[in-house]
């Protein structure tokens, strides 16, 4: 095992900040290794894509749901897939969340930080994207104060411990894309607290949630939507707006610190 005691006790007992520093590929002195964080699978492969490295067979880490190989073959990281066996008899094949960069660059984040964000809706949130030629969806959230965030739903039989999302620097920003995922998934997010309280939220950049008293979030993409209101769009653009009938919206921000699943993420 080249991995440490304790970075293995943090990922597999879901309490790592940074996990992409540890799952996935990455190049070591005799060669590169990788990890998977599985905890329903019964065996895992790390199949080259491309022919471009060798199959590289994982093996299970104690007890844990994290597993580990390693091959001297090649030195440096090579586009892979893995072949999984589920314990309920399913075989998967599919692109590891851990091989892909941030879905948000630092100059995505740095108007975020600076208080000047005007549309951080197109980055925040679950957005199906397609990378590398990879169809899934980025998910992202802010909870500055969070020291765990994984990203849970009926993808992965609602368990928090099995997708862990990294925190971008110090933005409080967590995000991770997740392969094979699209529009109609339901998902929450699962929070370690900075009083190591870990409690469930839904997103509050979710553009579809489920009907009430249900609150998971649904990965929807609302760019497809054919709005049949370019009339009223030009006629706007003639209207005088201080002469003009106004609409006020109110919110009461005390309502998004109830004990109900859905107040703020920071805490």
């Amino acid at each position: 095992m080249i991995l440490s005691k304790s970075n293995l006790s943090a990922l597999a007992e879901n309490r790592h900040s940074t996990p992409h520093d540890l799952l996935g590929m990455h190049s070591v002195d005799s060669g590169v290794v990788v990890r998977a964080l599985l905890p329903e699978a019964r065996s895992v492969v790390a199949v080259p894509l491309n022919g471009t490295g060798s199959a590289i067979p994982l093996r299970r880490l104690g007890k844990t749901g994290v597993f580990e190989g390693q091959s001297s073959e090649v030195d440096e990281v090579y586009p892979y897939e893995f072949d999984i066996h589920w314990a309920n008899g399913k075989r998967w094949r599919t692109r590891d969340p851990y091989s892909f960069a941030p879905t948000i660059s630092k100059g995505d984040l740095f108007p975020f930080g600076q208080g000047d964000e005007r549309r951080i809706y197109d980055k925040l949130g679950a957005h199906p994207k397609k990378i590398d030629g990879v169809h899934g969806t980025g998910f992202s959230v802010w909870a500055p104060n969070a020291r765990r965030v994984s990203v849970k739903g009926d993808f992965n039989h609602w368990r928090g411990d099995a997708y862990p999302m990294r925190c971008l620097g110090d933005s409080g920003v967590w995000e991770l894309f997740i392969p094979n995922i699209g529009e109609g998934v339901h998902y929450k997010f699962d929070l370690l607290t900075a009083g190591g309280e870990v409690c469930e939220k839904t997103d509050p950049f979710g553009f579809f949630f489920e009907t009430a008293p249900d609150n998971a979030a649904i990965v929807w993409n609302p760019r497809k939507f054919d709005w049949q209101d370019h009339d009223w769009m030009a006629a706007r653009a003639n209207a005088v707006p201080l002469r003009e009938p106004m609409s006020i919206y109110e919110l009461h921000l005390g309502s998004w610190r109830r004990k109900s699943g859905t107040e703020s993420l920071s805490c």
